[in-house]
């Protein structure tokens, strides 16, 4: 399915306008970060028959653009703003409401609560994003946000929880390290398409990896001390 020049036109607007507004964003839900998602959500969706590419990239481009976790948790901001801006540059009815479904149902919301997308659409841009959120970007992501929020990087002490329910995933104040169990490594399992798992499953090792190496120096292990020698 081709875009016309006018869905290229607001496309194109729309990029402008998040990339302004993104730029020097610094917990990692920046500019790039959103560049990323929606560059991939492109990919798949050239590969996904009947996907609508202005809809794909219209929620790709707008999936963070008044996200929860800095709105008080308030879960209509993001689809709101979205509303609003597609609203302001005269978009169909028909295309506000589907990019709005992308925005309000796209979120990870605790290990135990399931995340469908209503739409293709829609599942082309979460696995995007959940891709963003794996791999090596995917680790400083993780790190950034945590420092963003005053977080430790690691409390022993501290066990990962499985959150039943969103409202206790967003008042989580755990440790960075956490959040690899508590989300980034079961990701893989909730990609939608093909393409995406295949990609995940590299990511995946990546941070499994991470994860072993950081623990094992956490504790200094890697140092390998000598029988009768001191470090």
């Amino acid at each position: 399915m081709a875009l016309s020049a006018a869905d290229a036109d607001l496309i194109a607007r729309t990029a402008e306008f998040i990339r302004a507004k993104f730029l020097h964003e610094g917990s990692g839900h920046d500019w790039e970060h959103i560049r990323r998602v929606w560059e991939v959500a492109r990919r798949l969706a050239a590969q996904t028959p009947g996907a609508d590419p202005l809809v794909t990239e219209l929620g790709a481009l707008l999936h963070d653009v008044a996200d929860w976790k800095f709105h008080d948790g308030d879960e209509e901001a993001g689809p709101r703003a979205a509303r609003a801006w597609l609203t302001s540059q005269q978009a169909s009815p028909a295309v506000i409401n589907q990019v709005e479904a992308i925005i309000r149902e796209i979120s990870f919301k605790g290990l135990g609560v399931a995340t469908p997308m209503s739409t293709v659409e829609g599942e082309l841009v979460q696995d995007a994003d959940r891709l963003d959120a794996i791999g090596a970007i995917g680790v400083a992501r993780a790190f950034a946000y945590g420092g963003h929020k005053n977080r430790p990087l690691h409390d022993p002490a501290v066990p990962p929880v499985t959150h039943d329910s969103f409202e206790s995933y967003k008042q989580n104040t755990a440790p960075t390290i956490n959040h690899f169990y508590e989300k980034l490594l079961h990701l893989r399992e909730r990609m939608n398409t093909p393409a995406a798992r295949r990609v995940a499953e590299q990511r995946h090792a990546y941070l499994e990896q991470f994860l072993a190496q950081f623990l094992r120096e956490w504790e200094g292990e890697d140092v390998g001390e000598q029988k009768g020698q001191k470090l």
